[in-house]
């Protein structure tokens, strides 16, 4: 499938030191990625460390286990993250090997702060596939919204 790149970006009156730690603590991650998953939760396993392994998941259909099996490409410190999904999780199950993770993989996601005069503009950049694309048109900037009220609070 043909992947193309999404951008969204959202200016948050905070410094980026707090956005950065807003954006990726777990409890406040758990909170402004809601929208990714309504009706259920979204949570990480891992960590933020470059080159770690780290799932992406939430409660899918009937309560199962979905997500994403992803790497941490490029760290540097509140300023960008890069994340490269490798696969997928299914019902509790990793998968990086199947057409349906094939369909997909390698997809980057990229998180760039940048601040200016005490705010901090976030940028995504993200690769998907058309299947997905209205389903992120529609989520990411509700998931940004709740991120700003976060980091401004």
């Amino acid at each position: 499938m043909q992947k193309q790149t999404i951008h969204f970006s959202i200016a948050i009156n905070a410094p980026k030191a707090k956005v950065w730690d807003t954006m990726l603590q777990d409890a406040t991650y758990r909170q402004w990625t809601a929208p990714f998953n309504p009706g259920g939760t979204s949570w990480y396993e891992g960590d933020w460390t470059q080159g770690s392994k780290i799932l992406f998941v939430g409660t899918g259909e009937k309560g199962r286990l979905d997500g994403m099996v992803s790497r941490v490409r490029e760290v540097r410190l509140h300023d960008f993250v890069s994340i490269e999904h490798v696969g997928v999780v299914q019902d509790g199950k990793e998968d990086t090997t199947s057409d349906i993770a094939k369909q997909f993989a390698p997809a980057f996601e990229n998180y760039t702060f940048i601040e200016k005069d005490g705010a901090t503009e976030v940028q995504v950049d993200m690769e998907t596939v058309e299947e997905h694309k209205a389903m992120f048109e529609t989520s990411w900037p509700k998931a940004l919204q709740q991120l700003k009220q976060l980091a401004e609070a």
